[in-house]
């Protein structure tokens, strides 16, 4: 058995009520860390740990969650930048040789607003708390479409390719604190909304991935259990592929 030296951590996890959120903050619990759970919509049930609804796209509610936690705890040590959300739309629909529907702004900035912005809102505020005590970890939620692009996903594609800049970057600027920061990019993972999709969509889903299944929540969930502790200790500025091979499949 792998010691993870995570007993005791103070773990955040943004988006962490449902979905891959969900099975992280549970999963960071199961290590016997002190979790916060930061959302907008209920906590997951049998989680235990601190819950505080947050905008992570806004700086202000960031800020006093930030506070939250350390008044609570003292510290920060890992960070998970799970949080978004999805609005597709083809940056232009033509018809007969006419355009009937674009990407609007308010969709593309959405997006943005969430997957981007939030993850740097959230890295920003909680630095300085890692600095303060010595280190930490920051995980980062991209996906395997921020590498290869998706049909009728210009934003999310320009989010998630946006986070793996971010990470380099960070791993660059932080690493002299203590800090190690590395991405996650998932592939077709089982959600209850990927579930919830025609069987013929989720076959197809599978034909695509190379091991013929999709991933479970508890798969990314394990990873950033993985990264974040003592195991790998040497892992930084990474873009950790966890997607059944589908990257390698395209």
């Amino acid at each position: 058995m792998i010691e993870t030296g995570l007993q005791d951590q103070v773990v955040v996890v943004t988006g962490g009520s449902a979905g891959i959120g969900r099975a992280t903050a549970l999963r960071f619990q199961q290590e016997g860390c002190r979790v916060s759970v930061w959302d907008r919509t209920p906590p997951p049930e049998g989680f235990t740990g601190d819950y505080q609804v947050v905008d992570v796209s806004d700086a202000d509610s960031v800020a006093a969650a930030t506070q939250a936690v350390v008044s609570r705890w003292g510290t920060i040590r890992v960070l998970v930048n799970n949080a978004g959300i999805l609005r597709d739309a083809q940056l232009v629909k033509v018809r007969d040789g006419v355009v009937v529907s674009s990407m609007s702004d308010e969709v593309f900035d959405a997006v943005l607003d969430v997957n981007l912005r939030g993850v740097f809102v959230c890295t920003r505020a909680v630095a300085p708390v890692m600095i303060g005590g010595g280190g930490g970890v920051i995980l980062n939620a991209s996906s395997v479409v921020g590498l290869y692009g998706n049909f009728g996903q210009t934003n999310y594609v320009a989010s998630k390719a946006g986070v793996i800049g971010m990470t380099k970057t960070w791993a660059r600027e932080l690493g002299k604190y203590g800090i190690r920061v590395n991405a996650v990019t998932p592939g077709f993972i089982a959600t209850e909304m990927v579930k919830a999709m025609p069987e013929k969509v989720l076959q197809t889903m599978r034909d695509h991935t190379p091991l013929g299944r999709m991933g479970d929540p508890a798969d990314i969930a394990n990873a950033y259990v993985w990264l974040a502790s003592d195991a790998a200790s040497f892992v930084h500025g990474a873009v950790i592929p966890v997607d059944g091979g589908i990257v390698v499949g395209t």
